[in-house]
């Protein structure tokens, strides 16, 4: 598995990266530095071995050094990431997060836009900026949204949850058992054994994630992301969306539009 050197050789304690372009995929790989990466507009999904992340407009991905890690950058994408040396976040922990970042660290990591990760060395006004920066995102990480499925390393349950994804606008839990050869008894037992939920939780988690991601495109309607979630009628689909997050479909998309660098 690839070790990306985003630093390129330069000795700068944090720096800063802007993604802008068209779909990407990365590849498995980790970093010898800490990221968050901060998602203007467009989704971006991180994959870990411990879970899948959707990283929606406004949420923040935290991702410590050393962890493998794959994402996909989906279409009209941007985000901003920085890159902190381990010594500036000592209590980084080792799984992903996904945090809801406030309006201060917002505005710092646009500011921080100046100091690209790559150049040669730090002085003393970045130094201090990304140590101010650092503290705040050391706080954050107590603070992390739900906006995550988790993974299994039993076949099964790998199979069943891909099956799920797959097929959210229609799914029942008889067709994924018959998809994945066991009982429907059977899988529902598999999924409160190996991910601690029901394969019911499963789905309705699959289904809102999916459904922040259509929402973030404004090419999509409400009743359209309704539909190909699974939902029946929009009132359900709303009423679940609020309650899962918080805020309405349409309220969660206008929001998410708002957000320009």
């Amino acid at each position: 598995m690839p070790h990306i050197d985003l630093r390129r050789g330069g000795r700068a304690l944090a720096g800063s990266y802007l993604y802008e372009g068209d779909k990407l995929l990365t590849g498995w790989h980790s970093h010898d530095v800490h990221q968050i990466e901060y998602a203007i507009g467009g989704v971006v999904e991180v994959q870990t071995p411990a879970g899948h992340y959707l990283l929606p407009p406004q949420q923040a991905a935290w991702l410590p050094v050393g962890l493998e890690h794959s994402a996909t950058m989906n279409s009209d994408v941007k985000t901003i990431a920085v890159m902190f040396d381990p010594e500036l976040v000592p209590n980084a922990g080792d799984r992903a997060r996904i945090l809801a970042v406030s309006p201060l660290i917002r505005e710092m990591m646009i500011y921080a836009l100046r100091w690209p990760i790559e150049r040669e060395c730090g002085d003393e006004q970045s130094d201090g900026f990304f140590r101010t920066l650092a503290n705040l995102v050391s706080d954050a990480l107590d603070h992390e949204a739900p906006l995550s499925l988790p993974t299994s390393e039993n076949p099964i349950v790998a199979a069943a949850m891909e099956f799920t994804k797959e097929h959210l606008s229609s799914v029942t839990a008889l067709d994924v058992s018959r998809a994945v050869a066991v009982s429907e008894r059977t899988l529902r037992r598999l999924f409160q054994d190996c991910l601690g939920i029901s394969w019911r939780t499963y789905l309705l988690h699959a289904r809102m994630l999916r459904a922040m991601a259509l929402l973030a495109s404004p090419d999509t309607s409400v009743q359209d992301v309704s539909s190909s979630v699974g939902f029946d009628s929009l009132s359900s689909f709303t009423r679940a969306f609020a309650q899962f997050s918080g805020e309405t479909p349409s309220a969660y998309r206008r929001r998410v539009k708002s957000v320009e660098v």
